[in-house]
């Protein structure tokens, strides 16, 4: 008897796997972090085969914890981190090199000879993307050029690309034994490959990065009642189990919080931030530095989404590399112990600007340092930053929507930080809404799995699952709010350009 359904969640510091019941609960969840590999300033790696690995791990870790056998799971959802890119060898399913990150920026010159073309408008027209080292196509051509004998074998048909969920699937499906070489149109369109229009890969395009058309998965619904495929991994616990839905993380957050229809958004806190408003049937193409992307299923559904590289990856570099802090959930109570940051502000343009500055030449910034700063004030901006930077995108998107946002709607492991949402909450002068089940991603690809096979019946059936657990009131008042935010633009102001 099928009770539930699972999802993996494979995101950029580590991979989950949670089962959930019909009511959207999580019946079980089991959770392993990766390496994270800097082979120089600005690279950044994942080993491939660790993902798998970790995978395996939490799929066997998830099911024993909840007493669960794989006859009991209707089907398994995938989502995953967006952009990050791998090329492996389908014959032997050894990748020919580290998966690139998609907050790597190794590809800066190709992406500046593109601009230097003037190819920023025809591919934004294409694929709603600007032109940034954010995206799979330039990390895809950087692999072809540098790794010795690629390009010959992408011609013989010898290696093929993936983003992360492409390459979980291909694995999950039975990998160099006949393993389904898939994307859907969410993770496609991050690719800056697809042509939002045509919904198909655009030939143009794969000219223009010089990808062999073949290298490419073939396109499938989100989620999709024809199946995948059928999973042969959990064979040792009791069988096989279909393989139907497949969602980029942030389009997964924005389904699992049942934001099904034209006008509704949320916001994710994870290694990055990502707010997707949902523009329904319409391509929006932006004005105000946003991406127009696929959402839920690309077939029907478009969004605007502004996309922020550093937000709880900032409080994971003050404790792996300055020693500030032994864990995340300790900065509640640092940066609770000062009224304020002491005049302080931190840019973590890490990598970068991303959405609406588009900067890749900014990097991170601390001013206003002086004698009275310590460490809690230090803390206090970084959790700052995170809310000043989704204000950041929440003004782009209103005027690209021309509607006011009233209530945000926030998940991600972040959102357990009441301190920090009510400071979003103060920051936005908005309501802040946080879910019962904050680890939405995870929820979203279920909801899609499920749908696909008829374990719910209606999106309606979804939204009476979603639940409120606390709803976050702005207590500041306007002029601290205006105060603090023109701090904030005359911060990022410094950061811009510094490669420069």
């Amino acid at each position: 008897m099928t009770n539930y359904v699972a999802a993996i969640d494979q995101g950029t510091t580590g991979t989950r796997f949670m089962i959930f019941d019909h009511a959207g609960q999580v019946v079980a969840s089991h959770y392993e972090e990766h390496h994270q590999i800097y082979p120089q300033p600005g690279w950044v790696e994942h080993d491939a085969r660790e993902i798998w690995d970790r995978t395996r791990t939490t799929i066997g870790g998830a099911l024993a914890k909840g007493n669960v056998r794989a006859e009991h799971l209707a089907a398994i959802g995938v989502t995953n981190q967006r952009e990050t890119t791998v090329v492996w060898n389908p014959k032997t399913g050894e990748p020919y090199y580290n998966a690139i990150v998609w907050q790597d920026t190794r590809t800066q010159a190709i992406c500046e000879r593109l601009i230097r073309e003037g190819r920023e408008a025809q591919i934004r027209a294409k694929t709603g993307l600007p032109i940034a080292t954010y995206f799979s196509a330039p990390k895809i051509q950087w692999l072809l050029e540098n790794v010795p004998g690629l390009r010959a074998r992408a011609d013989r048909g010898e290696a093929i690309f993936g983003n992360i969920d492409t390459w979980v699937i291909w694995n999950l499906t039975g990998g160099k034994n006949g393993g389904v070489h898939i994307t859907d149109y969410t993770n496609a369109s991050r690719t800056m490959l697809l042509n939002l229009q045509t919904l198909d890969w655009d030939d143009e395009l794969l000219k223009l990065f010089n990808i062999p058309r073949a290298m490419l998965p073939q396109l499938r619904a989100s989620s999709d009642p024809k199946l995948y495929g059928y999973s042969d991994v959990l064979g040792a616990v009791g069988g096989r189990v279909p393989i139907c839905g497949d969602l980029g993380d942030q389009q997964a957050a924005l389904f699992g919080q049942v934001g099904f229809d034209a006008g509704e958004a949320k916001n994710t806190y994870g290694t990055g931030c990502f707010l997707l408003l949902n523009t329904g049937k319409e391509i929006v193409p932006s004005k105000s530095g946003l991406l127009t992307t696929a959402a839920s299923n690309g077939q029907t559904c478009f969004a605007l989404e502004g996309s922020i590289a550093i937000a709880g990856a900032a409080v994971q570099w003050l404790r792996d590399n300055l020693k500030m802090i032994s864990n995340a959930a300790e900065t509640e109570e640092i940066a609770q112990s000062v009224a304020d940051t002491g005049g302080v502000y931190f840019v973590p343009a890490f990598n970068g600007l991303f959405a609406p500055h588009w900067d890749m030449y900014a990097r991170g910034t601390l001013v206003g340092i002086t004698r009275y700063t310590t460490r809690e004030h230090i803390v206090r901006a970084t959790l700052e930053a995170i809310c000043y930077q989704t204000r950041e995108v929440i003004e782009a998107m209103e005027k690209d929507s021309g509607v006011p946002l009233k209530t945000l709607k926030v998940d991600g492991g972040a959102v357990k930080n009441n301190f920090l949402m009510q400071l979003q909450a103060d920051i936005l002068g908005a309501r802040v809404v946080r879910p019962i089940v904050n680890e939405t991603t995870a929820l979203g690809a279920a909801y899609a799995a499920g749908l696909a096979v008829g374990f719910w019946k209606s999106l309606d059936e979804l939204r009476a699952n979603w639940g409120v657990d606390r709803v976050f009131e702005p207590q500041w008042d306007a002029a601290r709010r205006a105060d603090g935010y023109a701090g904030w633009q005359r911060a990022v102001e410094r950061a811009k350009g510094w490669l420069k």
